[in-house]
C-alpha cells in the first residue's frame, strides 16, 4: 500500500512539474525558436466581421504593444471547416514565460478593457477560444 501511496506521490508530482509543461521536445525544435501561439476563435452566431473589426482596429496593435508579434491572421476558405465563423491566427513571443507576462499586461491593460466592453455592446463576439503553443522545427523557415 505504501508502495502505490508513493507512486501516486510521484505522479501528482511530475505533473505539476514546470517540465511537465512542454512534452518531450523533438530533436527537431530548432533551438533558437521564438515561442509561437496559435489561436482559434469560434465567433458567436453572425458576429465573425465584427470579431474581425476588433481585430483590425484594436486588438493587434494592443498585441505588438504588449510584446506579442503579429505574424498572420486566417479564416478557413471552405464553409465546412468554419469559414462563416472561425478565425485563426498566429502570434510570436520571446518565450513561454514572456508569452504569459504579455498575456496578462493585455487582459489588465485599460484600452482592451474599453474596446472589449464596447465591442460586446450587443453580446459576446466570441464562444470558444484554443491556443496552442508551438515551436519551430530547425528546417522551418521562420523561427
Amino acid at each position: 500500500m505504501k508502495t502505490a501511496f508513493a507512486l501516486i506521490i510521484l505522479a501528482i508530482a511530475l505533473i505539476n512539474s514546470p517540465a511537465a509543461e512542454t512534452n518531450a521536445i523533438s530533436p527537431s525544435v530548432a533551438k533558437d525558436s521564438r515561442c509561437f501561439e496559435m489561436r482559434t476563435y469560434y465567433a458567436a452566431p453572425g458576429k465573425l466581421e465584427a470579431l474581425n473589426a476588433r481585430f483590425r482596429d484594436h486588438t493587434s496593435a494592443l498585441f505588438k504593444k504588449h510584446g506579442m508579434e503579429n505574424i498572420g491572421y486566417w479564416i478557413p476558405a471552405d464553409k465546412d471547416k468554419g469559414a462563416e465563423n472561425t478565425l485563426v491566427y498566429i502570434i510570436a513571443h520571446k518565450s513561454r514565460e514572456e508569452a504569459k507576462k504579455s498575456w496578462a499586461a493585455f487582459i489588465n491593460d485599460p484600452e482592451w478593457k474599453k474596446v472589449q466592453q464596447e465591442s460586446e455592446a450587443n453580446g459576446k463576439l466570441v464562444t470558444k477560444v484554443e491556443s496552442v503553443y508551438l515551436s519551430a522545427t530547425d528546417y522551418s523557415l521562420i523561427k
